[in-house]
């Protein structure tokens, strides 16, 4: 295993200015095309490199869907009429995934929030986003 590289004063100059730029919906948005990708590959949908058959693992499509569909609405509010292709590429990825498996991908478990004890804020109150008459 070899050490790792050191950089020159330039190289790390170029490293922080391509930081400066960058916001975290770029890696959102970069995360949820890798994921739509990465998820297609798993089905077996596109082929690697070489020609070589694809290979089929339901299970990491199915992490792959999740993911992206955890992805998604935190970039809709500010990037929506941008991701319709995006939004359409999870969608038959995630029809393929129903097709390939004969069932549906599971969507996230809504938990119950736990109800305020006496006297306690409730998160409605603690949010600062509702005014309270008198509080």
């Amino acid at each position: 295993m070899s050490a790792p590289q050191d950089f020159t004063e330039e190289e790390l100059a170029q490293l922080e200015a391509e930081m400066d730029k960058l916001t975290p919906d770029d890696i959102l948005i970069q995360a949820l095309v890798t994921l739509i990708n990465l998820g297609a590959r798993k089905a077996g949908l596109a082929a690697p490199p070489g020609g070589a058959p694809p290979k089929r693992d339901l299970e990491q499509t199915r992490e792959a869907i999740e993911g992206a569909r955890a992805i998604l609405p935190l970039l809709e509010a500010r990037h929506g009429a941008e991701l319709a292709g995006v939004k359409d590429a999870l969608s038959r990825l995630q029809m393929a995934f129903v097709q390939l498996s004969g069932g549906t991908p599971e969507a996230p478990e809504a938990s119950e929030p736990e109800p305020p004890k006496p006297g306690e804020a409730g998160p409605a109150q603690t949010s600062g986003r509702l005014w309270i008459p008198g509080q």
